[in-house]
């Protein structure tokens, strides 16, 4: 049994464990920063903590010989989206925006908040907008922004069940598929079926980051869940 004399001792090495357990670096791929989070905010040696939006960032292997980095320390500059006027067979875009041609499919919402929004890129970060700048898009196993230079559609490897998408201009992930007219990825492919997606208010009004969603967690309460589709077929 123990005596009064053992606590203080106790307590003082409960609060060492959890201290450590907060103050650790986060793994390859592990989380390391967002809104709310409560974990680590540094990464591993050979890894930096690269900043996706403000709900989430991510441990990733280094490529220019960085050292780990807190997640406080990584840019958050705000993105504000060029928007291009369509003629009836290209696009004549501003020289900070790819040239969109309509050729391809559009890909659209079609609940609130996001009904009739449009996927493009905002420097790289797949988000819903207007249709004025829709992008158009190849749909082959990837899914590829018909643009100058070519995009790509990706799934960010997260610890979350919420997947963060970006453009790259490689295809890392190609098990998107049609049901329909509703974008999924295949059921071979690494998250199996899924079709549904959050959209999540983005830093310029009107625009919705869109994630894979697998789970039930989420960014933020403002997020909806939703799913993606090609204008109607029928």
């Amino acid at each position: 049994m123990f005596t009064s004399s053992f606590l203080p001792a106790i307590v003082l090495a409960s609060i060492g464990l959890v201290t450590a357990q907060s103050t650790a670096p986060a793994g390859i791929w592990g989380q390391c920063g967002g809104t709310n989070w409560s974990g680590p905010t540094t990464c591993v040696a050979g890894t930096v903590c690269n900043y996706y939006n403000a709900y989430y960032s991510q441990c990733i292997p280094s490529t220019s010989g960085q050292t780990s980095t807190s997640s406080s320390a990584v840019s958050r500059s705000t993105v504000t989206p060029s928007v291009s006027t369509r003629s009836s067979s290209t696009t004549s875009a501003t020289s900070s925006a790819p040239t969109v041609t309509s050729t391809g499919y559009q890909i659209r919402g079609v609940s609130d908040p996001v009904y009739h929004l449009y996927l493009q890129s905002l420097n790289g970060v797949p988000v819903l907008g207007p249709e004025s700048s829709s992008g158009y898009f190849n749909i082959s196993g990837y899914i590829r922004l018909n643009s100058s230079p070519y995009q790509y559609l990706n799934i960010v490897n997260a610890t979350t069940s919420y997947k963060p998408l970006t453009f790259d201009s490689a295809a890392t992930f190609t098990g998107w598929a049609l049901e329909g007219d509703t974008i999924i990825t295949s059921t071979s492919s690494s998250y199996g079926r899924q079709l549904n997606f959050l959209a999540c208010p983005a830093s310029s009004s009107g625009y919705y980051q869109l994630y894979l969603q697998t789970g039930s967690q989420t960014p933020s309460s403002s997020c909806t869940s939703q799913t993606i589709h090609l204008p109607c077929l029928c």
